[in-house]
């Protein structure tokens, strides 16, 4: 994998991107709010998952009165879905060292920087995920 820089929803930070096809994992990014390392896998799996309800046009059925107790105007219904095994790791030294086992360029690219920023010191990116996007990436509720 290799280490190049992204965005979590508005702050800059790191992702791993696979190199070549071997590679276990389709992706890593780190959350640098909660300093969490977020990693899925090539292992899919089925779980259940809300999704909007779509009326014969492929648009979203609104709610006919108010919203919903997640504060949605729409419905949702409950379908079973093939989705890629997630891993989360919040200890630092474990991130470090999945990253150095991992990734080609962990040695020039100075990922401990944005590991090591307090929340008050976060960068925000040039280039933000609008909530819309982040919101369907499900980054934020």
């Amino acid at each position: 994998m290799m280490l190049v820089t992204g965005n979590w929803g508005p702050y800059e930070t790191f992702k791993l991107i696979p190199v070549n096809t071997e590679c276990p994992y389709v992706e890593a990014i780190f959350d640098p709010s909660g300093k969490i390392l977020a990693i899925i896998s090539k292992n899919i799996k089925a779980a259940y998952h809300m999704v909007p309800k779509l009326d014969d046009n492929g648009d979203e059925i609104q709610m006919k009165m108010g919203k919903r107790p997640n504060g949605k105007g729409h419905k949702e219904q409950r379908v079973m879905m093939d989705t890629y095994q997630e891993y989360y790791i919040t200890d630092s030294d474990e991130i470090k060292t999945l990253i150095e086992a991992f990734a080609i360029n962990a040695d020039s690219y100075d990922y401990k920087k944005t590991m090591e920023k307090e929340a008050e010191d976060l960068s925000v990116t040039a280039n933000p995920l609008s909530a819309e996007k982040a919101t369907a990436l499900q980054i934020v509720e």
